[in-house]
Formats: structure tokens, C-alpha cells, sequence
């Protein structure tokens, strides 16, 4: 049975793939994706431990989520770049992210509004939306917050 990949392209190719696993993006969407985890988490301590809502608990959950995010990518995906003050950083990093936000929280409400099973379950619609600021929120964090 022959390779998929001829043996003259598979070294490009491994090393396009370890390239990517070992770059910034591949970081920052890991700590994205624990972030989510996060979202999910403080949404649903919004929503049965303090009663803010489907709405208001998503910003309290997003919050938790920016910071989350803000220190595990200042430690690991951007550790080798310039620091400015913590407090100073960390609100232009939240900052930074609101239009990622912007798409995130458009295709959660759309979701948790339009669709039951969303309404029900709203890690659903949590994740979507993370998906869909993904892209904007790295761009904003490695052009402008996280500079060399």
C-alpha cells in the first residue's frame, strides 16, 4: 500500500505540523480552550449561585475568562514578550478582546435565544461562541498587547 504522503514531502510536512503545534496560535488556542472551560464554569456559578441570568451571567463568566486567559498567556504563549505594569497589561488585553467578545457573545445570545437545546444547555453556546472570537482575539493579543 502506497503512503498518502510521498516520501520527499513527509519531512516538509512533519516539520509544518511540529512548526504549528510548537507556535504562539497553537498555544493561545489551547489556553483559549481552558478558558472556555472557565466561561462555562463561572456562567453556570452566575447563573445558580448568584442569579444574574442568562445575560448578565455571561459577562460575569467572560471576566473570569479574560483573566484566565490573561495570565496563563502572559506565563506561556507571550512569556518572551515585553512586560508592561500587570494591571496596566491586563486591561489592555481585556480591552483587546472585547471584539472578540463582540463575535463570542453575538453567537452565544443568538444561540441561546434562537435554539432550545442552546437555552438548555448554554456550554453549547458557550463554546460556538468562543470559536467564533478565536481569530480576532489572538490577532488583537499578539499585535497589541503582547508586542516584542
Amino acid at each position: 500500500m502506497t503512503s498518502i504522503v510521498s516520501s520527499r514531502l513527509r519531512p516538509r510536512l512533519e516539520a509544518l505540523i511540529l512548526g504549528f503545534l510548537r507556535g504562539r496560535f497553537f498555544r493561545f488556542a489551547l489556553i483559549g480552550t481552558a478558558g472556555a472551560a472557565v466561561d462555562i464554569g463561572a456562567l453556570y456559578l452566575a447563573l445558580h449561585l448568584l442569579g444574574l441570568g442568562l445575560y448578565g451571567g455571561r459577562v460575569f463568566s467572560f471576566l473570569c475568562a479574560v483573566s484566565f486567559t490573561f495570565f496563563a498567556n502572559r506565563a506561556i504563549t507571550f512569556r518572551d514578550s515585553a512586560r508592561a505594569p500587570l494591571l496596566r497589561q491586563w486591561l489592555s488585553f481585556a480591552t483587546s478582546q472585547l471584539g472578540g467578545l463582540a463575535a463570542n457573545y453575538a453567537v452565544y445570545a443568538a444561540l441561546v435565544t434562537w435554539w432550545d437545546l442552546a437555552r438548555e444547555i448554554p456550554a453549547i453556546a458557550v463554546a460556538f461562541g468562543s470559536i467564533a472570537g478565536l481569530a480576532f482575539n489572538y490577532l488583537a493579543a499578539s499585535r497589541l498587547v503582547f508586542r516584542k
